[in-house]
């Protein structure tokens, strides 16, 4: 019997034509969607061990950047309320939760409603119920709002008001992986998606807007002041006020800026430039300079602190913030010296090489 190979796909038991999974691309597929043994760990353990194996991280994760060193730093403890204001993929907070059982809780929080949802039901798929983790939709400018709520849920009727502060508090600052690699969300200058960049897809203007309404001036300046970025007149007279509707068209229009640069060199200044619009889209600068004055009093005495910064306008001001509380008197100590991954991590994991961990302990 012929078979004719344009003939269409044949229909299941309830009549409706089956649909065939697209075949997984390659070894290395590129493109996000057709990589859907990383998306499905579960079946496909084997592929993912390979992925990692080979210094990447799997579509639609992320790897907890030096988690050895954040929990030194933090030492947290069983009956322990711990803050994970940055709760991502939620690697740090399963780490975390682990040393404070029993008796402890960890309040999450995420501004970004896509992922929040799918973190928490990984970690209640883990075994951690509403007693000991409790997500909150909230950027981590909104922690004393975020412990205030818990403590007034938790406790009972009668009992003496408690004081919204943690023992534990950890922030990273850093663009998720999952955030990263969808083109979708339009963060990476690799895939062509949307040039939106917004944590909250719900909230405020996409990047592309931003470009469309800023005067050469402004992203000069913007360009300095959130990515260092030396060549930020010339890009600005170039890209302000441009319509660019996807993430490619603004890399190229980056890219032919510069014919006589190295790759690296071009590669390095997109980032920057995609760097300080997303900064700016999510008004990142602002929320941390919130989030850092009320630091102090959203630890509880001797309450430890860690923050994982990714570039150097966010890694001045926790330096600057945690010189002041001990000049102040609010810290009992800082750490003076920023601690960096280990060689073998940056190996692993090339994501983790310019993260910049610093830590703080509240005075007595």
């Amino acid at each position: 019997m012929l078979v004719s190979l344009n003939a269409p796909p044949s229909p299941d038991s309830s009549g409706q034509p089956r649909r065939r999974r697209p075949r997984y691309a390659g070894k290395h597929p590129r493109r996000f969607a057709e990589k859907y043994k990383e998306h499905d760990p579960q079946r496909f353990a084997e592929t993912v061990e390979k992925v990692i194996a080979s210094g990447k991280t799997p579509a639609g994760t992320h790897r907890p950047i030096m988690v050895a060193e954040v929990l030194e730093a933090l030492a947290p403890r069983p009956g322990e309320l711990v803050a994970d204001c940055t709760l991502g993929y939620g690697g740090h907070a399963r780490e975390l939760l682990a040393r404070i059982l029993p008796g402890g809780h960890l309040c999450g929080l995420d501004a970004d409603p896509v992922e929040l949802p799918k973190t928490e039901a990984r970690l209640r798929a883990l075994g951690f119920g509403e007693d000991v983790f409790t997500a909150h939709r909230s950027n981590f400018a909104g922690l004393p709002q975020v412990l205030a709520e818990y403590l007034s849920r938790s406790a009972s009727a009668g009992d003496t008001p408690v004081v919204p502060a943690a023992d534990v508090i950890l922030a990273d600052l850093g663009v998720s992986s999952m955030q990263l690699d969808d083109p979708t969300r339009g963060f990476s200058v690799k895939f062509a998606g949307p040039l939106d960049m917004r944590m909250n897809p719900g909230r405020g203007q996409p990047a592309a807007r931003l470009l469309q309404n800023l005067s050469p001036g402004e992203l000069a300046e913007m360009l300095q002041e959130n990515a260092d970025e030396t060549r930020a007149t010339e890009l600005a007279a170039a890209l302000a006020g441009k319509d660019f509707a996807t993430t490619t068209e603004l890399a190229g229009a980056i890219r032919v800026l510069f014919p006589k640069l190295a790759k690296e060199e071009v590669g390095l200044t997109t980032r920057r430039v995609f760097q300080a619009l997303r900064i700016t889209v999510n008004d990142e600068f602002n929320a941390l300079d919130n989030f850092l004055r009320v630091l102090p009093q959203c630890l509880k005495p001797g309450g430890r602190v860690a923050i994982l910064t990714f570039h150097s306008g966010e890694d001045r001001r926790v330096k600057k913030s945690f010189e002041a509380g001990l000049r102040a008197g609010a810290y009992a100590a800082i750490s003076h010296d920023v601690i960096r991954p280990g060689h073998e991590e940056r190996n692993s994991n090339p994501r983790s090489a310019p993260a910049k961990l610093r830590w703080a302990r509240r005075a007595n």
